[in-house]
């Protein structure tokens, strides 16, 4: 095999905060809890959970936003964590990053055609080169060039978004971290975005490092999916095996929450209903993380902290009570039997 794109090894990224003003103490906040994974050329790995998990904060310290507190993240065998910033910035150009709320990570003084040309600039384009090949972004993304003299608030959300995948594109990178990209899209615009993002993988040959806390929406996009709780990794396989076999109480909850497009099988599907909040990452439980609200759990869960194992087949879990099951599926047919 050859070697991946991408390789996250052990990462950690911890926030100082103040506690109680009377006391002065100094807290920490574990965002990111040894946190590795691997991403090949040319595919789409999903790290999916619920808001707080440290999702975003894994792509933003992947891609060097945020400063790593330790742990190693080499892209194409380059430890970026200690690049000094001008090499960082050269090869900065190879990795991309899409944000969430496009109409914040555009500048609303620049036209589209600014927002577009301001990459190849700032990395010494040929001027000569710039027009033409911002016109190709337009189209690579499915906008008239004849807009480009707008700005980015004349356009709809959807529009927007596709402006941000073509800045991220400008310098033909090899990798695109996408921060929860469609979330705050209608579901009709979602799936031209996802249908749009798919075409430019296998056009461009991309590799897509996606972040999304709704299992649904990258399904048919993912090669491989990692689920994330509280900071740690806590399944993570191929499409197949997350989807078809998940093993972990947490990716199963999530599975049964994920809507089913035939709406007479939505209403009478069964679900899995995880009780209690996400608990304070200043004080996370001890051993499984999960186990607060968890129905399997055990003594042991509350002693013993589940690592993450493969039992051979390169479908990671860490549970002390795995069981591989197809939750959609399965819902399905019990309402099915039941009524």
């Amino acid at each position: 095999m050859t070697e991946p794109l991408l390789q996250v090894s052990h990462l950690v990224k911890e926030f100082g905060t103040r506690g109680s003003l009377l006391r002065g103490s100094k807290q920490v906040v574990q965002a990111v809890s040894d946190v590795s994974f691997v991403l090949q050329r040319g595919e789409t790995l999903s790290i999916v959970g619920e808001s707080g998990c440290g999702k975003s904060t894994t792509a933003r310290c992947v891609m060097q936003i945020l400063s790593p507190t330790s742990g190693s993240v080499q892209f194409d065998g380059q430890e970026l964590t200690e690049l000094p910033d001008e090499d960082l910035r050269r090869l900065r150009r190879r990795f991309q990053m899409v944000f969430q709320d496009p109409q914040a990570s555009l500048n609303p003084r620049m036209t589209v055609r600014q927002i577009l040309s301001e990459p190849l600039e700032v990395h010494d384009s040929d001027q000569a080169a710039i027009r033409p090949r911002v016109d190709e972004l337009m189209q690579l993304v499915q906008l008239r060039a004849g807009d480009l003299d707008r700005y980015a608030h004349q356009f709809s959300g959807g529009q927007r978004q596709r402006i941000g995948i073509a800045r991220a594109l400008a310098l033909s990178p090899d990798m695109i971290a996408l921060d929860e990209p469609v979330s705050a899209l209608d579901v009709s615009i979602q799936a031209e975005i996802i249908r749009l993002l798919e075409s430019l993988r296998d056009e461009l040959g991309l590799a897509y490092l996606f972040i999304a806390h709704d299992l649904s929406v990258v399904r048919h996009l993912s090669d491989r999916v990692a689920v994330m709780y509280l900071g740690k990794i806590v399944e993570s396989g191929t499409n197949e095996e997350v989807y078809e076999r998940s093993s972990h109480p947490y990716t199963q909850a999530l599975l049964a929450a994920a809507p089913i497009p035939d709406p007479i099988l939505e209403r009478q599907r069964s679900r899995i209903i995880i009780e209690g909040e996400v608990p304070s990452p200043l004080d996370p439980p001890s051993g499984c993380r999960f186990r607060t609200r968890c129905w399997k759990a055990t003594q042991r869960c509350a002693e013993e902290e589940p690592l993450l194992t493969d039992p051979g087949v390169g479908h990671l879990v860490a549970c002390h009570h795995p069981e591989e099951a197809n939750v959609v599926q399965q819902s399905v047919t019990d309402s099915q039997e039941h009524s």
